[in-house]
């Protein structure tokens, strides 16, 4: 999903490398049928974006999961939740 997000900033003329976006991710596994299964994905963004420029990056945010073909995969199975901080720098 970072890299769909990435994409989709750096179209709108939003710097999206050299750490002005930065993903921490995590996790859970849950036993079901004595089977160990990934159920839920949590990740939160760190963002840094130019003055005047959060609206376009909240617009990002906004479409990046519909567009990335590994969240549309994994849903089926694994819930997804993102959400992110933004700073105008």
């Amino acid at each position: 999903m970072t890299g769909t997000l990435a994409g989709a900033l750096e179209a709108r003329q939003i710097p999206a490398y050299g750490g002005t976006l930065e993903t921490s991710v995590e996790g859970d596994i849950e036993e079901r049928d004595r089977v160990l299964l990934l159920t839920r994905i949590r990740i939160r963004y760190t963002l840094k974006v130019p003055r005047g420029k959060r609206e376009e990056a909240e617009r990002a945010l906004g479409v990046h999961e519909s567009r990335c073909p590994v969240s549309q995969s994994v849903q089926r199975g694994i819930q997804v939740e993102y959400s992110a901080d933004i700073t105008e720098v």
